[in-house]
């Protein structure tokens, strides 16, 4: 099932949207699905860091390197 949305944007985003579609040969529909998505998907990775940053510090987890030395 699929739902139309409509969005208003600001003149210059929507130039940058029309110029980028061109010059990739991709339509406007698809670049913003894709933005989004990868939007929503930011938000998400952003709340679990956010939820388990407490306690990965307790573990002694603090930059990427020791996720890596933990998890690998």
């Amino acid at each position: 099932m699929r739902t139309v949305l409509s969005v208003s944007l600001p003149e210059n985003m929507s130039a940058e949207l029309d110029n980028f579609s061109k010059k990739t040969g991709r339509n406007k529909s698809d670049i913003v699905k894709e933005s989004l998505s990868l939007f929503l998907w930011e938000m998400k990775l952003k709340s679990v860091q956010k939820n388990l940053a407490p306690k990965a510090k307790k573990l002694g987890i603090v930059s990427e390197e020791d996720v890596f030395k933990t998890f690998s």
